[in-house]
């Protein structure tokens, strides 16, 4: 067979058993491993297995920067004291209890120190998925969970850059200072130039979304190939590479134009995890994953309650949070796989490990999406876990009454009226130079092209009364309007049109109001020309406001309507 026949069959079952585990409501990543588990034989008997090797190398690059966008230091300091005590003491915990436990059953020193750092780490995407799905990213549960999420990211990242360095055996005592020297000058040479001189040229690059794309791909694949030039890993070079572009204002649109390339190839990651497995395996491991499983399923999420309860905060609060360290991280497989590949541990190891996180993965989820009917049953149960007379701080919701796509020309309008009818509003615009502009004056903006599925997904819309979009573009205005309704059917959606039969389309579609700028400028004028008939005295006061309006429009930029 060739490598495109190969291809097209995995990626076929890869398909089936994703539709399988959509319908368990799982994510697809357990779907990827299995895949891997049946069609083991097929990458086994390729004519070129290092291709799929190459293709799972390049998914844990691309994974890893668009995991270090959202790692801004700046982030992590919201977050406070809770985030680094939770993230620390339970990483900490779990990585004892887990070490202390696998030596019971019978693995090495190194295999069991190993184990018990992959049994610690959470998975951030996996978690952040559930928690959007049930609409509950703005919860206090949430906030702290991301936060702890977070520090455990940057601890990974400590590990990643850390084996390697200690796998260099030919290393004496003064090469291993020069190579650890060597290592933070290129992290802060990568971090300074991503902080203060990209910035600088990101409104340039950022005027057209696909040159974006293409600087961000060379750009997260240069520094990771410079990293690996100087003997560190690619996966440290992605992971520094996201982390320098986190403070930038295209960061969300960046991470949306990354993430269908990143989903394809870290497909063919999991696949190629799931086909070093063997049924065999899974029978002969199945003891030890499932004790393993328990100390995850049950120990972190005590583990977490514990720390939670003696920070002050209610049971129902720790529960919940608790039911988010429930599993393993792709993080914990990364780095199982880097032993492997160092020699430092057996590829059994990394195959129990991979049972593990299939077992804790469909647990926890279902822990998550069914956390208020656990949380009733338990409830009785979960007082040692709260201090008497404990009130929890509440957090401020960040929604917004009013979205706004396109805040030019005729947004500039809305803009002006909303502001002075004090309504809360985010502008999204894919103009860096206006989104410049309107932050300046205090309004809240976000950058990013909203024709990329991804990006408009991750836009608070649940929140919104009211979503208006001056795109006077079609297909767009279809997406914005499909997309809003699945998260919000209580919306208003008003859409822009320069075409009677577009219009129609989009009200038969279900759009709630069409403007058409030319017709309803002729009603406005006809309205205008009889207002100055009736009333010759109000001539001059009308147009000395249009006049100062056009002056405005011009300092806008806004020579032309369209």
């Amino acid at each position: 067979m060739t490598l495109f026949i190969e291809l097209g069959i995995i990626i076929g079952v890869a398909f089936v058993v994703s539709l399988l585990m959509t319908f368990l409501r799982q994510p697809l990543l357990i779907g990827y491993i299995i895949t891997g588990l049946l069609v083991g034989p097929i990458i086994a008997g390729s004519i070129s297995p290092d291709t799929f090797t190459l293709f799972s190398e390049i998914g844990i690059a691309i994974l890893l920067f668009t995991v270090g966008l959202h790692l801004s230091p700046k982030t992590i300091k919201e977050f406070g004291k809770v985030s680094l005590i939770t993230g620390i003491g339970q990483v900490t915990i779990t990585s004892l209890a887990g070490y202390g436990l696998s030596l019971l059953l019978g693995f090495s020193h190194i295999e069991s120190l190993y184990m018990s750092v992959a049994l610690a780490f959470s998975s951030t995407i996996i978690i952040l998925k559930l928690i959007s799905d049930r609409g509950d990213m703005e919860t206090l549960y949430a906030k702290i969970s991301i936060g702890f999420l977070l520090v455990q990211d940057f601890l990974a990242i400590i590990l990643l850059f850390t084996i390697p360095l200690l796998s260099n055996n030919d290393a004496g005592n003064t090469s291993l200072l020069f190579t650890i020297f060597q290592g933070i000058i290129l992290i802060a040479g990568v971090l300074f130039v991503g902080f203060y001189l990209l910035p600088k040229i990101n409104s340039f690059i950022s005027k057209n979304t696909e040159l974006l794309f293409l600087f961000a791909t060379v750009w997260g694949i240069g520094i990771a190939g410079v990293f690996m030039l100087s003997g560190f890993s690619i996966e440290t070079g992605a992971l520094i590479a996201g982390i320098a572009l986190s403070t930038l204002s295209s960061r969300h649109e960046i991470s949306a134009r990354m993430t269908p390339l990143r989903d394809f190839f870290i497909v063919m990651f999991f696949i190629v995890l799931g086909s070093h497995m063997t049924f065999g395996d899974i029978v002969s491991f199945l003891p030890q994953a499932l004790a393993l499983s328990l100390l995850v399923l049950i120990g972190n999420p005590i583990i977490l309650m514990t720390i939670m309860g003696l920070l002050g905060y209610k049971k129902r609060t720790s529960l919940q949070t608790g039911f988010t360290v429930a599993q393993i991280s792709e993080f914990s497989l990364i780095l199982i796989a880097m032993g492997v590949t160092y020699g430092h541990i057996s590829g059994n190891v990394l195959s129990l490990v991979t049972l593990v996180g299939i077992i804790t993965i469909f647990g926890s989820t279902y822990f998550i999406l069914y956390s208020e009917k656990i949380y009733s049953f338990l409830e009785p149960y979960l007082s040692i876990f709260e201090k008497k007379g404990v009130q929890e701080k509440e957090i401020p919701i960040q929604s917004y009454n009013v979205i706004l796509f396109g805040g030019n020309r005729i947004g500039h309008d809305f803009i002006q009226t909303l502001k002075e009818n004090q309504e809360s509003l985010l502008v999204i615009d894919h103009n860096p130079e206006l989104i410049k502009k309107l932050e300046s004056q205090g309004i809240s903006t976000l950058y990013g092209d909203v024709s990329n599925f991804d990006f408009l997904s991750s836009l608070p819309l649940a929140s919104a009364s009211m979503i208006i979009s001056t795109i006077p573009n079609a297909d767009i205005n279809t997406l914005i309007h499909t997309t809003v309704k699945n998260q919000n059917k209580k919306a208003i959606v008003m859409v822009v049109s320069h075409d009677v039969g577009e219009a129609l389309q989009h009200y038969n579609n279900g759009i709630d109001y069409v403007i058409l700028p030319h017709f309803l400028g002729g009603h406005y004028a006809s309205e205008l020309a009889l207002l100055i008939h009736k009333n010759p005295n109000k001539k001059e006061a009308t147009k000395e406001a249009h006049i100062q309006s056009l002056e405005n429009r011009l300092l806008q930029g806004h020579s032309h309507p369209l």
